[in-house]
């Protein structure tokens, strides 16, 4: 990772913010030789083409290479891409919006709805958890969008294996204004105070640990306010510290990117980059983005997400689309989605290796179900005796 003005301290105060080495990172041209499987490099973000994308992928060695320039990307390049057409399949993304639309009424109608961290409350219309709430209301819908063969590419670039996914539905109004800068998650929801008594290696650590996503549910024109970044922010150490500061506020509203989106596009980017929603200027757009938010299977998801509900409702879906005759990968990308891939925490007294170093995770028993044609009962009786089997 660059240097900044922190050097190599152990621990990082709000005196390394210094805003010149900030700009000495931020105001760099992105090397388009750095990425040479991008369609484009527009105002510093790099735009690929998701359909030239698959084909450079459609090999081991093809998918290594392409994993490798998406995950520097976020690392030591710019900290953000868009995947163009990212979901070419209209039909999931509008099954997927139905569902949202009805939740958002739903809970609207109990009073239920729920504001935004980095905007005033009724700005927008949000939906926590929305994973769990449209796996167990809408398993169809959820299996065709989750199946998406771009997500899983870039999760494995950026996390590796046994990812755990969580999604937040996001609606800004028309007039509704623009979060916030900020960072995201882990060290971006601490106060500066506690921020600060994390060492500087934790600061480098907490990035890796979560990529954040968003998938464009509309036509996002910049006047419906497409989400604000400035890369290569991502690159400033002490920037856990920094985006809450007046002097950083002001540099970013003077000099952030912002690029439209089609319906269907996908833009990934590291968490520690300096981003906030837009203000929705138009009079007719209601801003729809699934903001997901995937965690390292080493980290702590924001959200608890009920995945054993979520493996059964699934469960029949991924069946009865087994028999239809979807690929292997198809089936395995939705299993990645809804099951828990980690087997720890667990409790080794009950739950103790077998044929390795670890027992068996969520992921694997789902996996086995649907590869030996259980009964959905078999499912459920297996997965409540696992869960059983991990607690204290």
């Amino acid at each position: 990772m660059s240097p900044t003005a922190a050097g190599a301290r152990t621990w990082l105060t709000e005196a390394d913010c210094d805003l010149e080495a900030f700009r000495s990172l931020v105001e760099q041209s992105t090397d388009p030789a750095r990425h040479p499987s991008a369609e484009r490099i527009e105002r510093n973000v790099p735009l690929y083409d998701s359909e030239r994308l698959r084909d450079l992928a459609d090999t081991s060695q093809g998918r290594r290479r392409v994993q490798d320039e998406l995950a520097r990307a976020l690392l030591d390049g710019p900290g953000i891409f868009v995947l163009k057409r990212a979901f070419t399949d209209a039909t999931a993304v509008d099954g997927m919006s139905e569902v949202f639309r009805a939740l958002i009424k739903e809970e609207r109608a109990t009073g239920t709805a729920r504001g935004d961290h980095f905007a005033k409350p009724g700005a927008n219309d949000r939906v926590w958890n929305a994973l769990d709430k449209v796996a167990v209301r809408a398993p169809e819908v959820f299996a065709d969008y989750y199946a998406n063969d771009m997500l899983a590419l870039i999760c494995e670039a950026w996390l590796g294996p046994a990812y755990q996914i969580t999604s937040q539905v996001n609606v800004v109004n028309p007039g509704g204004a623009a979060q916030s800068v900020h960072r995201d998650y882990h060290l971006g929801f601490l106060t500066q105070e506690r921020a600060a008594g994390y060492p500087a290696h934790v600061h480098r650590l907490s990035p890796v640990l979560t990529l954040q996503g968003a998938v464009a549910h509309c036509d996002m024109p910049v006047e419906s306010g497409p989400t604000l970044y400035l890369p290569h922010s991502q690159k400033f150490e002490p920037g856990y510290l920094a985006w809450r500061r007046p002097d950083f506020v002001e540099y970013f509203d003077g000099h952030y990117v912002q690029l439209p989106l089609d319906k269907g596009d996908a833009v990934f980017f590291n968490p520690a980059l300096f981003h906030a929603a837009g203000h929705n200027r138009s009079t007719d757009i209601r801003r729809m983005a699934n903001l997901l938010q995937i965690s390292s299977a080493f980290g702590r998801a924001m959200e608890t997400v009920d995945r054993e509900a979520m493996a059964n409702a699934l469960f029949p879906v991924l069946l009865r689309r087994k028999d239809e005759g979807v690929s292997e990968d198809w089936l395995r990308r939705v299993v990645a989605a809804t099951a828990e891939g980690y087997p720890f925490p667990t409790n080794l007294d009950l739950d103790p290796p077998v044929d390795g170093l670890a027992p068996p995770s969520q992921a694997d028993t789902v996996w086995q179900a649907v590869t030996e044609g259980w009964s959905p009962e078999r499912l459920r009786q297996e997965l409540q005796a696992a869960a059983k089997r991990r607690r204290s």
